[in-house]
């Protein structure tokens, strides 16, 4: 009787401490890896779609959402999420090996951008239209570049493709280009086309007073030597290796709040296509 007196008493202290660990994790915030200048995804102000996803993980989880921004897209994982600065990193690829990566949250393309008006017939990289366009703006070092050279329009396009650099930085030559840019030279009338990756576009799309069309490029993208380029993505959350107990709660917050997310993204107009894309190709 004296034992068992003991071992309740011993497990109750247990759950005890298991419950005030839970609290105190619930009530630490959770910092999580933001872009303070790559709109649509985020900015200081918030105001970018992942911004808005960061604040629906951090209302499930019930833990306050604190951002710590980086500047340069080529080394936040190492500078700010693996030095422990931050927690979460959103939109990072299904995948990517310097992370663990949650379960995909959506999966997307890249786009055609076109004028309506213009009614162009534009299907895949194959299109006529393309080849006689006089100009087609694109993000090199992208699916898209790679797809200018198959096509055989790249050394065409590289004048003006140095035009539409938003930002380099001289210290370290990195170079940007704005989403919202590429749009509006497709709805100007400047360029005929624009090749980019839908998510990046799509508010641009949306907001623009010339209504433009977005036309999802098939997944079949093969170059001249044969090799594939996909057009197809699936996105997910990342979080450091060493840390697969948020990963889990990650997982069952996406898998619980799938509409939500899903509701989140169709307004800001992005593109979706089906994760069976995915498994199909795999």
């Amino acid at each position: 009787m004296h034992r068992n007196k003991l071992l309740i008493t011993a497990l109750c202290l247990g759950a005890g401490l298991a419950v005030t660990q839970a609290q105190a994790e619930t009530s630490k915030p959770l910092k999580v890896c933001a872009a303070e200048n790559e709109m649509p995804y985020s900015n200081k102000a918030g105001e970018g779609f992942e911004n808005k996803l960061a604040e629906l993980v951090g209302s499930a989880l019930g833990r306050k959402i604190v951002y710590v921004t980086w500047s340069d897209p080529r080394y936040y994982i190492r500078d700010t999420l693996d030095k422990g600065l931050c927690d979460l990193a959103i939109g990072v690829d299904k995948g990517d090996p310097r992370v663990l990566t949650t379960q995909a949250y959506y999966r997307s393309g890249y786009v055609f951008i076109s004028r309506e008006t213009d009614k162009l017939d534009l299907k895949n990289w194959d299109s006529e239209v393309l080849r006689k366009a006089k100009r087609i703006a694109f993000v090199p070092e992208t699916p898209a570049e790679v797809m200018m050279r198959a096509i055989g329009r790249y050394n065409d396009m590289f004048n003006y493709s140095h035009e539409l650099v938003g930002f380099k930085s001289r210290r370290n030559e990195y170079i940007k280009y704005e989403p919202s840019k590429l749009v509006s030279e497709v709805s100007s009338g400047h360029a005929e086309v624009a090749a980019l990756w839908g998510p990046s576009a799509a508010r641009y799309v949306k907001e623009s007073t010339t209504p433009l069309v977005m036309t999802i490029i098939p997944d079949d993208n093969v170059r001249a030597d044969g090799q594939k380029v996909g057009s197809h993505y699936s996105s997910s959350m990342g979080v450091r290796k060493n840390d697969p107990a948020l990963l889990a709660q990650l997982n069952k917050v996406i898998a619980d709040n799938q509409s939500e997310i899903t509701e989140l993204l169709e307004k800001e107009g992005i593109p979706l296509v089906s994760e069976s894309d995915a498994a199909d190709k795999s």
